[in-house]
């Protein structure tokens, strides 16, 4: 029987409004308990996570250990935790969405040993707030009630601990109930794991924090900063207009002065501003951090300033620059902050010198984090001397008014400064990215295919299936060494005299059911990451490189999209989609492809499923797949002409492969090489998306998954167009179709390099490509204009994207709809569908960002330790793409670097070029115009240098002890850059590259050496977390930018 109560909630808004809303509350004789100990599972309906039957005790955390101590809780050694329900309520409200979502990770994970009980909804745990009764001391006392009716639930038969940090509840309820003990955490981890150093030091650390955050408020000083204002005066000062909501982005050229506040919500709706709001200086950024949702107060106009428009390449050369801004945008301050994005951040320990410079108290330390974006932050420690050589995670804990610096404390140490390990481990910590291994139960939901007991098809899967194992030409088309192909094709004619197109997407829904264990951490994952020398997984290696993967000669489950077309025009007649079993006949590589494409029939040998055919079956089979790809070739060229007049856009994306030997040293930077049979998969998956997109919305119009593309902002197209001006192009961008034909003509027949700048400077000018619900948008938003179609999504990858997953669904249940069927998907709400969306997104720029970060890593291990006054590698062919008042941008095509060269230096010397590649810094002045710059010596001697002028460029590497090191450009000649060896330019590349690699992870390989124990216990590591490393990430890495979807270009998706 239920019984009704009432509850008052006071909740917060995505936008920072705050809603009393009074709900009806209904208790319940039993809710899930989770225990195996319980005596009446079925009335608990326990079919969910159980706790472990092997435990000695069960822990249940009070409402503050949950806030303050939860990385401590997420130590899997620590098992038998019971969050309740109260403790949970009491982080979402206080402590915000990322630390709630930990919490809810934490309790979804499979690898750990916890549960969440609904103690507000038992009637025997619910206990109603008594009039005056503190919140605090409310949620304590909610918490060891439940504790005591667990307790009994299980029939005595397990202790609890319940840990706090409330002294006065120690004494109150420590002896009350025998078999139910309270103590503090701090004895909790004294007692029962002692030896468990990781927990204790990080406890240690968080206590100390704690301490001083408290005597620091009792302290009085003087404020550094002013007060937040209350929340109510936020709220009202945004619906009346008067301050303005966004996200705070810091400039981490700049990070000491510039930041901009992205306006958010009904701010962007209702303001007439058409720029970001300028927070200058850290005073009026008042206590916020990259990323924190905040509430801004515009300035009055005269006091506005404008960005800076010279080079720098930290704060402090920024100030000793002495630039005139650009043009005053609105200018403001931050009075508020909704929401504190805080996250891990990697931090550096100051030197020795630097230590003994900061003063008396060696306990508390300034570390500088990796991010120029982060404020140094303070912590306490007496380990600084032993890490000052290491990479270290910290956290922020507060930022006090009359401190100068956030207040936090020590996590854990990544690894050395400079150490490969310790570099990614950076870069995967900086982007929130988690690559722990997949569990025990996450592995037992997979399916079997062992040589001992092969995986088949089912019978009951042939009889629902159609069959196209004998009536279908199928084949793939991937980079080489490609482990996980998700996608073939088919063509072929009917007997009515028309063509048949085929695209078949490993069929991953099949084999991971919704809300199981490895969806919901595919889920969490989002995406596969890809680094420079290795990927992490969405899904285990049995799913993406072997069941799910469509390989050659053998049976695969797979969901297809086939196209009746004219046999003449290839205009589509009729649509067909649904689950088949295929057998892929050729298992291609890019390359050979072409090359038969082309009609080089030479290559047959390198095709492995030719090698064992007689000559006679080999030539007629050889004169099929030909023709296939000729005719697939044909049917694209008429589809991407379709696109063209609609104005899709052929966008130039600088990407650079790092590859690698089989010893996985760096061969070569290796900008990507375009074929025409990349665009012809490409637009076979387009066409797939974009079928699939109008069919899910057509079933499901509120709450399909979509991808958009929306028109970029017109000024962020200004540079593009200068720059073309220069070469007497005129760029029109008012649509998509005038901006396409516009790059087709700016063509210089003396310089490619030319037009492929002015694509890749129109692909910097776009907005974000981003999933949305279709309930959440109106028709005319869900337009994409890089691809100019009106209904776009993502299908054709399930292996590696979620949104793919759930677009597979999707199509299943519109299919399962149109044949009056039950739909058995459990399909999202447009609520959740949002919700998700916006987490694909978050892991999609996570993904993005890490793999930029890991391409620098390696450009820059690549040049680092060569002399680059002597060493040929070091001095290349540059082409200048852009003109600032200090310098200039310069693209290098060799390598796919851009980067700053400095034409005036931090002492305002001025560069000259002198004979030989030599240059020097001399006193002399810079004078800019729009298309040039110009420097004069003191002597009168002067150099000019234009928009799109080859040089030659000096590359060295910038070692930075704090941050990741980067890549010094230094123009050494106004004159295009000769080889002195013209054999060179005729050489293979791979004989660079086999000396890249080789120089890069030479250092790696010798450390490795040293550390032969060490280097094999990683080996098995690699193999526990089931991810997988090797050159096939390149290739899948080339592969996801040839297809023309952009989604790890520079920072712009499509």
């Amino acid at each position: 029987m239920l019984q009704k109560r009432e509850k008052v909630l006071l909740l917060r808004t995505f936008q920072g409004r705050t809603l009393r809303i009074v709900r009806e509350h209904y208790l319940r004789p039993s809710v899930p308990c989770n225990s195996p100990l319980c005596p009446q599972p079925a009335a608990c309906r326990n079919d969910g996570k159980l706790l472990s039957a092997e435990v000695t005790h069960y822990v249940i955390p009070d409402w503050k250990v949950v806030q303050d101590y939860l990385e401590v809780l997420e130590f899997p050694e620590l098992k038998g935790i019971i969050f309740m329900q109260t403790a949970c309520q009491a982080v979402q409200h206080q402590r915000g969405r990322r630390q709630y979502n930990k919490l809810r990770n934490l309790l979804k994970d499979a690898r750990h040993d916890c549960v969440l009980f609904a103690n507000e909804f038992q009637q025997h745990c619910y206990l109603p707030r008594e009039k005056g009764e503190a919140m605090e001391k409310w949620q304590t006392r909610s918490i060891y009630n439940s504790a005591v009716w667990y307790y009994h639930h299980c029939e005595d038969r397990m202790p609890i601990v319940m840990v706090t940090e409330d002294e006065e509840a120690i004494q109150q309820y420590g002896s009350e109930t025998e078999g139910v003990f309270v103590i503090s955490f701090k004895n909790y981890l004294d007692n029962f794991w002692p030896d468990l150093k990781a927990a204790h030091e990080l406890c240690d650390s968080i206590l100390q924090s704690r301490r001083e955050r408290e005597s620091e408020s009792q302290e009085t000083h003087g404020k550094e900063y002013p007060e937040h204002l209350p929340l109510e005066v936020l709220e009202a000062g945004i619906k009346s207009g008067r301050y303005i909501q966004g996200i705070l982005n810091v400039n981490k050229y700049r990070a000491q002065i510039e930041a901009f506040v992205r306006l958010q919500g009904a701010s962007s709706k209702d303001s007439d501003l058409l720029s970001d709001i300028l927070i200058h200086g850290t005073k009026a950024r008042n206590r916020s951090i990259h990323g924190d949702v905040v509430v801004v107060e515009l300035l009055p106009k005269n006091e506005w300033k404008g960005r800076t428009a010279a080079l720098s390449e930290n704060d402090g050369e920024d100030k000793a620059s002495g630039e005139s801004p650009s043009e005053p945008m609105p200018t403001g301050r931050v009075v508020g902050i909704l929401q504190k994005n805080w996250r891990d951040y990697v931090v550096t320990f100051p030197s020795k010198e630097e230590v003994q410079f900061q003063g008396k108290n060696a306990q508390k330390i300034l570390v500088t984090p990796w991010d120029y974006r982060i404020p140094k932050i303070r912590i306490s420690t007496q380990q600084a001397e032993a890490l000052q050589d290491f990479r270290v995670v910290v956290r922020i804990d507060s930022w006090e008014t009359t401190s100068v610096y956030p207040n936090g404390h020590f996590v854990r140490v990544l690894g050395k400064i400079g150490d490969l390990e310790g570099e990614i481990a950076t870069i995967l910590v900086e982007n929130s990215i988690s690559v722990v291994p997949f569990s025990e139960a996450q592995m037992c939901e997979m399916p079997v295919n062992t040589p001992e007991n092969p995986w088949k098809v089912s019978p009951k899967e042939e009889r629902e299936r159609k069959d196209l194992r004998n009536t279908h030409l199928v084949f793939s088309i991937d980079p080489k060494g490609c482990e996980d192909v998700d996608d073939t094709l088919s063509v072929r004619t009917l007997a009515n005299g028309n063509l048949e197109l085929g695209v078949h997407i490993a069929d991953v829904t099949h084999f991971v059911t919704p809300n199981s264990y490895i969806d919901v951490e595919a889920r969490t994952r989002a995406t596969t990451y890809y680094l420079a020398d290795r990927r992490y997984d969405m899904l285990p290696s049995i799913l993406s490189a072997d069941l799910c993967s469509l390989l050659g000669g053998v049976d695969r489950y797979a969901v297809s999209v086939m196209w009746e077309l004219d046999k003449t025009s290839y205009e589509i007649k009729k649509v067909w989609y649904g689950r088949t079993i295929i057998r892929s006949a050729y298992k291609l590589f890019y390359e050979a492809a072409q090359e038969l494409l082309d009609g080089n029939f030479s290559i047959v040998d390198d095709i492995p499923e030719f090698k064992a055919l007689e000559e006679q079956s080999r030539q007629a089979k050889l004169e099929e797949l030909v023709w296939a790809i000729g005719k697939l070739t044909d049917i694209a060229r008429h589809i991407r002409a379709k696109r063209d007049r609609c104005g899709a856009l052929e966008l130039e994306g600088i990407e650079v492969r790092v590859q690698l030997d089989d010893k996985k040293n760096i061969h070569d930077l290796i900008p990507k090489q375009p074929l025409e049979v990349h665009e012809t998969v490409a637009e076979c998956m387009i066409l797939a998306n974009h079928w699939v997109a109008k069919k899910i919305w057509e079933s499901f119009p509120h709450q399909a998954l979509l991808r958009q593309h929306p028109p970029p902002h017109q000024e962020f197209f200004s540079e593009l167009r200068e720059c073309a001006k220069a070469k007497g192009f005129f760029i029109d961008t008012r649509s998509n179709k005038t901006l396409a034909d516009s790059l087709d003509r700016a063509n210089d027949p003396s310089d490619p390099l030319v037009n492929q700048l002015l694509r890749s400077m129109a692909t910097q000018a776009m907005s974000n490509a981003l999933y949305f619900s279709t309930g959440s948008c109106a028709e005319e938003e869900f337009q994409h204009y890089g691809l100019a179609l009106d209904k776009y999504t993502h299908f054709t990858s399930p292996i590696r994207r979620y949104s793919d997953i759930v677009v597979h669904r999707l199509l299943m249940a519109a299919i399962s709809k149109d044949k009056k069927m039950e739909i058995k998907e459990n399909l999202f709400s447009n609520k959740d569908l949002e919700e998700l969306c916006r987490h694909i997104n978050n892991r999609n720029r996570a993904a993005q960002h890490s793999q930029k970060q890991s391409t620098e890593l390696f450009q820059c291990m690549y040049f680092k330790d060569k002399d680059s006054e002597t060493e040929e590698r070091c001095m290349a062919d540059g082409i200048i793409y852009s003109i600032r008042t200090n310098g200039v941008l310069v693209f290098i095509p060799r390598f796919g670097i851009k980067g700053a060269a400095y034409l005036r230096n931090k002492d305002g010397l001025v560069i000259s070029c002198g004979p030989e590649n030599r240059s020097e810094w001399t006193p002399g002045s810079l004078q800019r115009s729009q298309n040039k710059i110009t420097s004069t010596t003191a002597g009168g001697k002067s150099v000019t240098f234009h928009l799109f002028d080859h040089v030659t460029v000096r590359i060295s590497v910038q070692a930075l002890r704090c941050h990741s090191d980067t890549i010094r450009l230094e123009i050494i000649s106004n004159k295009p850059y000769m080889t002195p060896n013209p054999e060179l330019c005729h050489q293979s590349s791979l004989l660079l590259k086999s000396e890249l690699v080789k120089e890069v992870t030479r250092s790696v390989e010798e450390a490795q050496l040293a550390q032969e124990v060490k280097g094999k216990v990683l080996q098995e590591e690699c193999q526990e977390y089931c991810q997988t490393k090797g050159r096939s990430l390149y290739s899948l890495l080339e592969e996801i930018r040839d297809l023309a979807l952009l989604d790890v270009s520079d920072s712009h998706a499509m």
